[in-house]
C-alpha cells in the first residue's frame, strides 16, 4: 500500500515522544503489573506483532493491528493527541504501547528506552509492602512519587491531580487483605501522596495560588475525611500504633513547613486532633512540640512562616482545657487569623466545651468587622456571616456584645439580627434596621414580617410607604400594579393598629402628589384603595 512507517514517524516525531513521555510517567518499573505491561509490549514490537495497516494523510489517522492472543485494532489519531485500543483494558494498554514503541524504534533504540526505563526501579513495591512497617509504606510513596516527580521538573496545574490519582491507584496495589489494616493504610498513603507531592511543588516553584488546586485539595480533604471517620469508629490494633505515630509526624509536617492555604493546612490538622489523635499522652507530646518552636523557631529550619504557632498552641490548650494559657493566646488575636479562631471555636463546641467556645467567641467580636469587611472577598461575607452567626447562636452575649456583632454583620447581617431582635420583641428597632438596608417586600418576609404585623404593625407603615414609592418612581404599569399591593398591604396595616383616619388622610396625599400619573391612578381606583 505504499505506507512509510519510517516517514510517517519522522513527520510525528513529537507526538511520539510525548506518548512515550507519558509511559514512562504512567507506568512505574517497581509496578509488578506495569513491569509486566511493558515487557510483553517490548515482546511484541521485537516479535514484529505489530501490523501497520494504513493509513488516512486528510485526517492523519493511523490504523495497526496487534497479534496478540487475539487480534486487536489500535487507531493513532495524530491531530487530536488520542490513541484507541479495541480491548476494554483502560488508560495504557500492553497494545498502545507496543504501538507506540514500534514507532519510537524509526527514531531510537527501544532497547535503550527500555534499558533507562528499567533503569528508575529502586525497590519492589511488592517487597515494601510484604513487611509491614511505616518506613516501608513510607519507602513505597517515595519510590512511586519518585517516577512521577521528576527532580527539578515543575508540574503543569492539570497534572496534579492526574499524578496523585496514578500515585495511589498503584500502592492501592497493595492494600493489606486485612479489614481492619485497609482504612489505616488508605489514609496513610493519602497523607503521604500529598505531603510528598506539596514538598515538590515549593521545591521547584510550581505555581500554586489557583482555583485549581484548591479544588484539587479540597477533593482529597473528603476523601481523608472520610477515612479517619472510618477509623475512629473502630477500635485499634496496638501493631498500629508506630503507623499513627509517623501518620501524626507526616500531619504536622503538612502544616508547619509546607505554604499557602494555611486555612486548609489548619483544617487538615484538626481534623486529625479532632477524631484520631485523641490519646493525653499523645496531645501534651504535641503540645510540647509546638510550645518548644515559639520558644526557639531556629530548631525547626524549613518551618513555614505563615503557621500562627500561638493559635495552633491554643488548640492544645482547649484539649488539655488549660484556660489561663487559652485566655492569654486570646490577647494576641489578629483580624486576618479570625477564621482560623472562628474554627477553634466550632471545634470546641464539638468537644463539648462551652467554656473554651464561648472564650474564644468572646474574644474575636472587636475584630470581626475588620476580618468581614477587608479580610474576606465579597462573594464569600454572606456565607460566612451564616455560619459565624450559627456559632455565635451557642452563647449569650451581652448587650454590648449584641450590637458590636450584628454592626459588624452590616448588611450581611441583615437577617440574623432581624431573628435577635423579633426575640428580643423590638419590634421598632426592626423597622429601623429595614430602613436602614432597604431590601425587598419579599426579603422583608423572610425576616418575619408576618410576625412584627401581628405584634406592632404600626411599625410598618413607613417601610410600606418605602416600598410602594419605590415601584411608583420605575413608572410603568406593571409597577403600578405592584405598587398597589403594597398599599393594600399598608391599608390592612393601618386598620389593624387603629389608624384608619391616618391611612385616608396618606392615601389622599399620595393621589393628589400623582395626579398627572392616569396610569397610577386608574390602578388606585382598581385597587378600592379610596374608599
Amino acid at each position: 500500500m505504499g505506507l512509510s512507517v519510517s516517514s510517517l514517524a519522522h513527520e510525528h516525531k513529537n507526538f511520539i515522544l510525548e506518548q512515550l513521555e507519558q509511559i514512562e510517567r504512567t507506568l512505574h518499573p517497581s509496578v509488578t503489573e506495569d513491569e509486566e505491561l511493558v515487557r510483553r509490549a517490548l515482546f511484541a514490537v521485537r516479535n514484529k506483532s505489530v501490523v501497520f495497516e494504513r493509513y488516512i494523510p486528510t485526517t492523519s489517522v493511523l490504523y495497526t493491528a496487534v497479534q496478540d492472543v487475539r487480534p486487536t485494532e489500535v487507531t493513532v489519531h495524530f491531530n487530536s493527541n488520542v490513541i484507541q485500543c479495541s480491548c476494554p483494558q483502560q488508560n495504557w494498554c500492553r497494545h498502545k504501547v507496543s504501538v507506540v514503541l514500534s514507532l519510537f524504534q524509526y527514531l531510537d533504540s527501544v532497547q535503550d528506552w527500555s534499558a533507562k526505563w528499567r533503569a528508575k526501579k529502586g525497590v519492589n513495591l511488592h517487597l515494601l509492602a510484604s513487611e509491614r512497617t511505616p518506613e516501608n509504606w513510607l519507602g513505597m510513596v517515595n519510590e512511586v512519587m519518585s517516577h512521577l516527580l521528576p527532580e527539578g521538573r515543575q508540574i503543569e496545574q492539570f497534572l496534579i491531580s492526574n499524578i496523585t490519582e496514578n500515585a495511589l491507584s498503584k500502592l492501592k496495589k497493595h492494600l493489606p487483605f486485612e479489614r481492619e489494616w485497609q482504612p489505616i493504610y488508605n489514609l496513610f498513603m493519602e497523607v503521604a501522596v500529598l505531603n510528598k507531592l506539596w514538598l515538590h511543588i515549593f521545591e521547584t516553584g510550581t505555581n500554586l495560588k489557583n482555583d485549581y488546586f484548591e479544588y484539587f485539595f479540597d477533593r482529597r480533604f473528603e476523601t481523608i475525611q472520610n477515612y479517619v471517620h472510618e477509623i475512629s469508629g473502630k477500635s485499634r490494633l496496638f501493631a498500629t500504633d508506630p503507623f499513627f505515630d509517623v501518620l501524626q509526624s507526616l500531619v504536622r509536617e503538612l502544616l508547619l513547613e509546607r505554604k499557602e492555604y494555611i486555612s486548609r493546612r489548619l483544617n487538615l490538622y484538626l481534623l486529625f486532633w479532632d477524631t484520631i489523635f485523641i490519646e493525653r499522652k499523645r496531645i501534651e507530646e504535641e503540645s510540647d512540640i509546638i510550645q518548644n518552636l515559639i520558644e526557639s523557631p531556629s530548631s525547626n529550619p524549613n518551618l513555614s512562616e505563615d503557621v500562627p504557632l500561638p493559635t495552633v498552641l491554643a488548640l492544645f490548650h482547649i484539649l488539655l482545657k488549660n484556660y489561663d494559657e487559652l485566655r492569654e493566646i486570646l490577647t494576641t488575636i489578629r483580624p486576618e487569623q479570625l477564621d482560623i479562631y472562628l474554627g477553634l471555636a466550632k471545634f470546641s463546641f464539638s468537644h463539648n466545651d462551652e467554656v473554651a467556645g464561648e472564650m474564644i467567641l468572646k474574644a474575636t467580636v472587636p475584630y470581626l468587622n475588620e476580618f468581614i469587611n477587608n479580610h474576606l472577598l465579597p462573594q464569600q461575607r454572606q456565607m460566612s456571616v451564616r455560619h459565624i452567626n450559627l456559632l455565635f447562636d451557642k452563647i449569650k452575649l451581652t448587650e454590648h456584645e449584641e450590637l458590636m456583632l450584628y454592626s459588624a454583620f452590616g448588611v450581611y447581617g441583615v437577617q440574623p439580627y432581624s431573628n435577635y431582635l423579633l426575640k428580643t420583641k423590638r419590634y421598632e428597632d426592626w423597622a429601623a434596621l429595614h430602613q436602614l438596608y432597604p431590601s425587598s417586600i419579599s426579603y422583608l418576609e423572610t425576616c418575619g414580617l408576618k410576625e412584627v404585623l401581628d405584634e406592632a404593625p404600626e411599625v410598618t407603615l413607613p417601610l410600606y410607604h418605602y416600598y410602594a414609592l419605590e415601584e411608583v418612581k420605575q413608572k410603568s404599569r406593571m409597577n403600578y400594579k405592584q405598587a398597589v399591593r403594597i398599599w393594600k398591604m399598608m391599608k390592612s396595616a393601618a386598620k389593624k393598629s387603629g389608624k384608619t383616619n391616618y391611612w385616608a388622610d396618606y392615601i389622599q396625599t399620595v393621589r393628589e402628589q400623582y395626579k398627572r400619573l392616569r396610569a397610577l391612578q386608574e390602578e388606585l381606583e382598581k385597587g378600592n384603595l379610596l374608599v
